[in-house]
């Protein structure tokens, strides 16, 4: 018999997997009616066989006329409100309430419901005729009750087709206003799949269908890896698309409880007016999002709370969604034995739009009052208390309203809690943590464990007034909290807490979808693609005739500041900036492209914001507009601003801070100069530029540059100029995240020891010290009104011995116990010590930390005692800044404590520090742009008699913009006449006879004005 490798023989075989082990009938048409994409036959029976009572009351209204009548109402619900909400809520007709489906109950206690579930009838025809206008067929279809809601295209290589034919099919040969098409009236997904990848969409829309890859990876789902899918030695590679996603079970909890509609409500422009515009897409689960749920709830069922799971999903994994969809399966997940897992499942999150989101989508699946709490920023933590006193299923909060209400929280015994972390960093280990954690956690376990080691089991619990013991029995892990955090960035603190440990010691993630698997999918941007740095040289000249001593350190610090805020370097960069953005940017996304300056501090934005305002008005630009983001106020000399202030519509209407990222993404604004802020969690799709002017490093880099990685119709790549950082930087920074970050090994916990010994070692304080202090601290009862005052009496003779230490063992002191405090704080997290002693020296140094004098440095004024004497910015780095793919990256965790050696700060003389300045960024200028500048600032000193005056006489604008720019043309047109060679480079390039014009402009305003 000759070996069969046809398309037909690849339905064949997933028919055959769905009829013997999908729980699958083999389907007919002979009931079908093409015109309405329904059998109704089919639906009446599962009516009649799950409703019999219902099914007679509407027999009883409609007679004859009951099978009619429940097909227009049937499409009357459908058309209102989708067949999504019908699969799950049925329709309701003259009181008469009929379900169309059953979905699996939580708990397999009620009899009825099961029976019900089990009566739902999934049937898979093969070359479905579908159209009354054509004789086309869909290779598959899968019907529910009657009603399709898959349709599957096939593809074969061996037969020289793939998935893109596939697509085209669907795209071009599948009309969308056929009633089986038509967007949630029918079919709710549509797979294309060959025999090694498949992909879907949820939308028919003619050419402009967008499909998306639905492969678990090229390693496997969860695993790291990139695009595609793993070798199958068992069969078919796509096997798992009808194994575990159309199988009934999984495709009936698929549409119960992942699909999800989501309605989007933006304001757009029309022919000049701001109008209102509303979307709605189906949002069928990718298969990762898919995996990492039911992984997750299937460890849950199985192990029951208390274990941890770190999930190391990449920006642009759809995080927002798993979260709620993982939020909903916990809230209702029960045991073996029928019992609940979780009292509540709380997300801890500081992103107001996964806030919103996240009660969008899960109220899409469940319509229960109340089901979900948000705890926002209206709301305060005695509304936190209560909602966890409640047994609210889904609490939404922030980290920070923990600390408050940690002691009021009601934690019975067998109370549970999942924890689910949004953005897990560091954080999650300090103090505001370990309230959490000491709100919830139910200590008795703790309790039996101290009593054992302390060797006095009684049956009476403790005093419950020991406030010493309470606190030990709140740290290392729960068996009452299981804590589920998702960071597209780990660090090692991180990766202990959340991490599984695997059989060598190391610690890894329980689930990976990576960097390189999001950018292979398609899923989100490569940001490395297309970088440019650029490196600055100038040079500082003194400009005062005394050499005074400085802090060396503090002194470097003041002149590069000095030189990052000149108002050269400024405007040489933002003549960079908007001309690429004009030449460039704005040509991107039909006009639509958007672009991000990132800056050091808040000065520097609000000076950049005016250099813009400036630059865009003197050119003339009309296309193009700014807004600022910082928090709070700064101070520019004798002005104040802050961000509303400066943010103005073109009809001079201050824009509020919650109006901002909406008027960013309109089309009045098309640059946002932000500090500090807008750099992580800032969605905007639009984003195709960043300039930065800020040093970044580690995680912060990665989040910063990852905000332009989000995707677009029309959004093929992204851009960034760099003006600080270099390009091996980057890579260094984000290479640990692209595919997976694991820890080396545990943290050893007595290293807490050794640094309590060193501490102990420079005989500040005592064993009586430290018992002075926790006697306060610990006290029965309410502090009394001196208690404060005592504990800090306490402190001042400790503080007096500090202060006999050199300078350098104070340093060493000051970073040893802040060591202290924060490895306690960690450990602790991770296990039990029960140590007394140790926990009375952390609450000591808790207090004695904040009571050392910090090192005072001066801030030092360089305004009037330095120069820019030249300065230039020059393109040194273009192109793909290239990751390593199969790289084995590993964290590692420290062996000691060591504090390391403060640096030495000498007081050196100013001419030193400017030497020392200028030899690090010195040698990029030509001698030849030396030449010119310092050229045409003598010319332009001695040809003008009247310069001084002019300059006392007039405001620095009006010198610089209109008095000036003649006295510049002259001296350097006679320059130019006097040494062509020398000055032609002034001429052929207006943007640099702009930017020395205009500097030069403003030191000799500043010199003619002593």
């Amino acid at each position: 018999m000759a070996f069969e490798d046809t398309e037909k023989r690849f339905e064949e075989d997933i028919e055959t997997f769905l009829l013997t082990e999908g729980g699958y009938v083999k389907g007919d048409q002979s009931n079908y009616d093409k015109e309405r994409a329904i059998d109704l036959t089919q639906l009446i029976n599962f009516i009649q066989e799950t409703q019999e009572n219902a099914w007679l009351r509407y027999q009883k209204i409609y007679g004859d006329e009951a099978p009619r009548k429940l097909y227009k109402r049937l499409n009357d619900e459908i058309d209102t409100n989708g067949l999504l909400h019908v699969l799950r809520y049925g329709i309701s007709d003259r009181g008469v309430k009929l379900k169309v489906a059953a979905f699996r109950p939580e708990s397999t206690l009620n009899e009825k419901t099961l029976k019900n579930y089990q009566s739902n009838k999934l049937t898979v025809t093969r070359q479905f005729a579908y159209s009354t206008s054509n004789h086309n067929t869909l290779d598959m279809v899968l019907s529910l009750n009657g009603i399709p809601i898959v349709a599957m295209e096939l593809k074969n290589q061996f037969k020289g087709q793939s998935v893109e034919h596939g697509k085209k099919q669907f795209m071009y040969d599948r009309d969308p206003r056929e009633k089986i098409f038509q967007f949630n009236k029918r079919v709710l997904v549509y797979f294309v799949a060959d025999l090694s990848e498949v992909w879907m969409t949820t939308k028919l829309n003619g050419k402009d269908t967008f499909f998306l890859p639905f492969n678990q990876g090229s390693n496997g789902a969860g695993e790291v890896g990139g695009a595609g899918n793993p070798e199958n030695p068992e069969g078919y590679t796509t096997s798992y698309l009808w194994g575990k996603v159309l199988q009934k079970d999984s495709l009936m909890n698929i549409i119960h409880r992942f699909i999800h509609l989501e309605v989007k409500k933006e304001k757009v422009m029309k022919n000049g007016r701001e109008q209102n515009k509303t979307s709605s897409k189906l949002i069928f689960p990718r298969y990762h999002q898919l995996d990492v749920v039911r992984k997750l709830v299937h460890h849950v069922k199985q192990e029951g709370s208390g274990d941890n799971y770190l999930i190391q999903h990449s920006a642009g994994s759809g995080k927002s969604n798993s979260i709620a969809w993982l939020a909903y399966h916990l809230a209702s997940l029960h045991d073996q034995d029928n019992k609940s897992v979780f009292n509540s499942v709380i997300i801890v999150t500081d992103r107001t739009v996964l806030d919103r989101q996240l009660q969008d989508t899960i109220s899409g699946f469940d319509h229960t009052q109340g089901l979900v709490e948000t705890i926002g920023e209206k709301k305060t933590s005695r509304d936190l208390k209560n909602a966890i006193n409640d047994g609210k299923r889904i609490i939404i909060t922030t980290l920070q309203k923990f600390p408050v209400i940690y002691e009021e929280v009601e934690v019975n015994e067998g109370n549970r809690f999942a924890l689910i972390v949004d953005e897990a960093h560091s954080s999650q280990t300090g103090t505001s943590a370990k309230k959490l954690k000491a709100a919830l956690a139910d200590t008795e376990e703790a309790l039996k464990e101290y009593a054992e080691l302390e060797a006095e089991i009684e049956e009476n619990t403790p005093d419950q007034e020991d406030k010493l013991v309470q606190e030990l029995l709140t740290h290392g892990r729960h068996t009452n909290l299981s804590f589920f955090a998702f960071t597209a960035t780990p660090k090692e603190k991180t990766l202990e807490m959340f991490g599984t440990q695997q059989a060598d010691g190391t610690f890894r993630p329980f689930h990976v979808y990576s960097m390189r698997q999001a950018i292979e999918e398609g899923f989100i941007l490569d940001v490395l693609q297309n970088y440019m740095t650029y490196e600055t040289s100038y040079k500082i000249a003194k400009n005062t005739p005394d050499n005074p001593e400085l802090s060396t350190t503090q002194g470097v610090k003041a002149i590069r500041r000095y030189q990052s805020l000149h108002p050269h370097n400024l405007q040489q960069k933002t003549a960079i900036m908007i001309e690429h953005f004009r030449n460039v940017t704005r040509k991107m996304l039909g006009g639509k492209a958007k672009a991000m300056v990132v800056t050091a501090s808040r000065l520097h934005a609000v000076r950049y914001y005016f250099e813009f305002k400036n630059y865009i008005e003197k050119k003339g630009y009309v296309d193009m507009d700014v807004l600022v983001a910082f928090s709070g106020s700064v101070k520019d000399q004798d002005e104040e601003y802050s961000e509303d202030q400066l943010n103005k519509t073109k009809e001079g209407k201050r824009i509020k801070e919650n109006q901002l990222k909406e008027m960013f993404n309109s089309d009045e604004f098309n640059v946002l100069v932000v500090a500090e802020k807008y750099q992580t969690g800032f969605d905007e799709p639009l984003l195709h530029t960043m300039f930065v002017d800020k040093k970044l490093s580690g995680v912060k880099a990665v989040q910063t540059l990852s905000r332009l990685n989000r995707t677009y119709p029309g959004k093929e790549d992204t851009f960034v100029l760099d003006f600080v950082n270099e390009a091996d930087d980057i890579k260094d920074a984000f290479q640990p995240f692209y595919e997976v970050t694991e820890l080396d090994k545990e943290i050893d916990v007595n290293l807490i020891y050794d640094t309590k010994t060193k501490l102990r070692n420079y005989n500040i304080y005592n064993d009586q010290d430290i018992q002075k202090l926790t006697k306060i601290y610990f006290k029965a009862g309410n502090q009394s009104e001196s208690d404060l005052g005592k504990i800090a009496s306490h402190l001042i003779p400790i503080i007096k011995r500090y202060e006999e230490l050199d300078e350098q063992q104070q340093y060493e002191f000051r970073v040893t116990v802040r060591n202290f405090n924060k490895w306690y704080s960690y450990i602790t997290q991770l296990t039990r010590m029960f140590d007394k002693e140790l926990h009375e020296e952390y609450i000591f140094c808790k207090y004695l930390i904040r009571f050392v004098p910090k090192n005072s440095t001066e801030k030092i004024d360089i305004e009037d005692k330095v120069k820019l004497e030249y300065y230039k910015v020059e393109e040194t780095f273009s192109g793909d800044i290239t990751l390593e793919k199969n790289l084995d990256y590993k964290l590692k965790n420290p062996d000691n404590v060591e504090t390391g050696v403060k640096p030495p700060d000498d007081d050196d003389v100013l001419e030193n520090i400017i030497r020392r300045v200028n030899e690090k960024y010195d040698g990029k200028l030509s001698e030849s742009d030396r030449l010119i500048i310092e050229g045409v600032t003598r010319k332009a000193k001695e040809s003008n008699d009247r310069l001084k005056s002019l300059a006392r006489s007039n405001d620095e604008e009006m010198f610089e913009k209109s008095l000036f720019p003649s006295v510049f043309e002259k001296a350097s047109q006679e320059l130019y006449l006097e040494q062509m060679d020398s000055y032609s480079k002034l001429f052929e390039d207006k943007s640099y006879y702009n930017s020395i014009m205009e500097a030069v402009a403003k030191e000799i305003y500043k010199e003619l004005r002593k």
